[in-house]
C-alpha cells in the first residue's frame, strides 16, 4: 500500500518543521526541485501553494530570479497539486507548459497551482490543465503558467 501525497502532508505538517520535512521528502523524491529550494504552504485537492526564497542560486544575470526558476517552481506546484487531486486509480505527467514573464521577480516568490477544470476517471487518458500563478510579496503577478497535465488510468499487470 502506498500513501497518498495528500495524507502524507496532512500528517506531516502537524509536527514541528512539518512543511520543511514534507518539502524535502518532495524534492528527496524528485531531486531536481531542490535546486529551488521550495517550501509547500497548503496542500489540498484542487490547490497547492509552495514558496521560494530570493537566494544567490535562482538568481539570472541581472539579480532577479532566474526564468527556469520560476517555470521548476510552476511545474511542481501543479505536479503536486495533480498528484492530491486525481483519483488513486490515475496517474499523470506534465506533457507541456506555456508560460508568461510579467514583471521581475524579486524577494520571496509564492506559486498557487488550481485547475482550470475538474479531474474525472476514465478509461482513456486525457489532458488535464493546470494554471500556475507566481507573486511577489506585494501580491503583484510576475508569473503565470499554464501546465498541460496528461492524467490516465494506472495500469496494473
Amino acid at each position: 500500500m502506498t500513501v497518498s501525497v495528500l495524507s502524507l502532508y496532512r500528517r506531516i505538517t502537524r509536527w514541528p518543521a512539518g512543511h520543511w520535512i514534507f518539502s524535502r521528502l518532495v524534492c528527496f523524491k524528485a531531486p531536481y526541485f531542490a535546486t529551488i529550494a521550495p517550501r509547500f504552504v497548503a496542500l489540498e485537492p484542487g490547490r497547492c501553494e509552495v514558496r521560494i526564497r530570493d537566494r544567490h542560486r535562482v538568481h539570472n544575470h541581472i539579480g532577479t530570479v532566474h526564468a527556469i526558476a520560476l517555470c521548476n517552481l510552476a511545474e511542481l506546484s501543479a505536479g503536486v497539486m495533480t498528484d492530491a487531486t486525481i483519483p488513486a486509480d490515475m496517474r499523470w505527467i506534465p506533457k507541456g507548459m506555456t508560460v508568461e514573464y510579467l514583471k521581475k521577480a524579486v524577494g520571496t516568490l509564492h506559486g498557487v497551482a488550481t485547475p482550470e477544470t475538474m479531474v474525472h476517471s476514465a478509461v482513456d487518458g486525457y489532458q488535464w490543465p493546470v494554471d500556475v500563478q507566481i507573486t511577489d510579496a506585494a501580491g503583484e503577478v510576475v508569473f503565470r503558467a499554464r501546465v498541460m497535465m496528461w492524467v490516465s488510468p494506472r495500469r496494473h499487470a
